[in-house]
């Protein structure tokens, strides 16, 4: 019996590095390519519109926007902005869905034929990548502006990320430099060098701060161009000698129900290869003092991605090996795992938001997470509602059992009470 597989969604007719989910128009972003060699790979960004068939999650290609030469490896989300990493420049992009008025006899009609054309389409179909316009509505897609982000003999954009008003976006790469840019204009605001090396993932807190973490094994706090403070996740955790360790990713999250909480998330890994890997790390921070809460190990297969919940609860984790994890973030304990479940490494993950067409989208599941890989797959990992049984049921299981009990002493000892 072969190995359980959670659905594909999606197949698209390019590897697969960036993920974004747009909540307000349940729009799922994808993006990727062959990149600039003559291969016959396509590079695009795919926007599939998520939607509940039969009770079931679907998503069906709405517009294939074509990026010529270059791939795109890193995406960030601003309402209708994209901020897109190809190569060594950051595109933006503005989408928008435009409704198509038809009458109601033209609806009914064409309702029937919608459905038959997502449940019945052929792998030919689902792979070739074409533009198609589900029926009730079409996107466009407009270029804004561009800019180089990264410089140096090998330039390459790695993250990219907007602030908390999405007034500014940060970006890093193989040089080492964070630079600052005003959306939508693209004008610097500030650049300077944070790590010897990659920057490999930063984030932005709401207050300003920015955290990132490089190939130099460090994971700096910033307040603009002012270094704050380094972290130390062995602080408070687990001490190795020979085994010298990085950071891979780090994403700001909220505290459940404390709106004005804040936790940082960061993953650690090892930073050389070895025969008999030992486990990464998962620590939660503080998101004020920065000191470490809590560290979990999350196994022993390399973290390749992490994303956070929008409501802080969830964390998703991709692999390099293809597999897919989701943790509590309050106490790092592990929900879900699918081993495998790519065969190749996982380039990012995504939590179908709790706003907009959300809750209507997630029907009776607790959470929803989306992982892509260069496998060309988009698959949907579902976690199940946790029952809770109500407090009042649980007293009156007690009631009940007691008075079970006081009625079977009473039949076998007469004279009990």
């Amino acid at each position: 019996m072969g190995r359980r597989r959670p659905p594909e969604l999606y197949r698209a007719p390019f590897p697969l590095y960036a993920l974004q989910v747009d909540p307000s128009a349940g729009l799922l972003i994808a993006a990727g390519g062959g990149g600039a060699a003559k291969t016959g790979i396509k590079n695009g960004v795919h926007f599939l519109q998520l939607e509940q068939i039969n009770g079931r999650l679907s998503a069906s290609l709405l517009h294939s926007h074509d990026t010529e030469t270059r791939a795109t490896m890193n995406l960030a989300l601003a309402g209708d902005i994209l901020a897109a990493g190809q190569d060594a420049q950051c595109q933006l992009l503005r989408f928008r869905v435009h409704k198509q008025k038809d009458n109601k006899a033209e609806k009914a009609g064409s309702k029937e034929q919608g459905l038959r054309q997502r449940k019945g389409a052929t792998p030919a179909e689902k792979k070739s990548g074409a533009e198609t316009h589900p029926e009730g509505g079409e996107l466009k897609v407009e270029n804004l502006q561009a800019v180089q982000t990264n410089f140096g003999s090998d330039p390459l954009q790695k993250v990219v990320c907007f602030n908390h008003d999405n007034t500014l976006l940060a970006t890093g790469g193989t040089d080492g430099f964070v630079r600052i840019w005003k959306v939508p204009s693209l004008e610097k605001v500030l650049e300077f060098k944070a790590h010897e090396g990659d920057i490999e993932d930063l984030a932005l807190g709401p207050d300003g701060k920015l955290v990132t973490v490089g190939w130099d094994l460090k994971a700096s706090v910033w307040q603009k161009d002012q270094l704050l403070m380094q972290l130390h996740w062995q602080e408070n955790g687990p001490t190795f000698s020979n085994t010298p360790y990085r950071y891979q990713a780090c994403r700001f999250g909220q505290v459940p129900d404390q709106p004005s909480g804040l936790r940082l998330f960061t993953v650690q890994i090892p930073h050389k290869r070895l025969r008999q890997p030992p486990p990464c790390y998962l620590t939660a921070w503080d998101g004020s003092s920065f000191l470490p809460l809590r560290t979990k190990p999350c196994g022993n297969e390399v973290i390749s991605c992490l994303s956070v919940s929008e409501s802080g609860t969830f964390l998703g984790l991709g692999t390099v090996t293809g597999s897919v994890a989701i943790y509590i973030a309050f106490s790092l304990q592990r929900l879900y795992y699918m081993r495998e479940a790519h065969g190749i490494v996982v380039t990012d993950v995504a939590f179908l938001p709790e706003k907009g067409r959300g809750p209507e989208l997630l029907g009776s599941h607790e959470t929803a997470l989306f992982s892509v890989a260069v496998d060309s797959r988009c698959q949907l990992h579902l976690l199940p509602s946790r029952r809770s049984v109500p407090v009042w049921l649980l007293l009156l299981l007690c009631v009940g059992l007691i008075v079970v009990t006081i009625l079977l002493l009473q039949s076998a000892f007469p004279g009990f009470l």
